[in-house]
């Protein structure tokens, strides 16, 4: 299996929801495909749960737009994802 590598993290705060949601991510997935609109919500023990858009077809039904097909891979997502967060609420949290 080769290197999952994930950079260029952003996380875009939102107020957060009655459902929790909390910002929306996007990553770089080895240096050749953007995802985009990655929804991050807060869980009520406080870990981040990630996401993955969705489309709505005519007929009601969804489908999904992507997501990671293994837990290897989702986890190194989020991994970037949650740093980012951190970073980002640490800055909020000093000003």
């Amino acid at each position: 299996m080769e290197k999952i590598i994930i950079t260029e993290p952003t996380f875009l705060p939102l107020k957060p929801n009655a459902k929790g949601l909390i910002g929306i991510a996007s990553v770089v997935y080895n240096n050749s495909l953007s995802l985009n609109s990655i929804s991050v919500y807060i869980r009520p023990n406080r870990d981040l749960r990630l996401v993955f858009p969705n489309k709505v077809l005519p007929n009601s039904k969804e489908i999904n737009v992507y997501y990671p097909i293994n837990k290897e891979t989702y986890e190194a997502i989020k991994k970037v994802i949650v740093d980012k967060y951190l970073e980002i609420t640490a800055n909020i949290a000093d000003s």
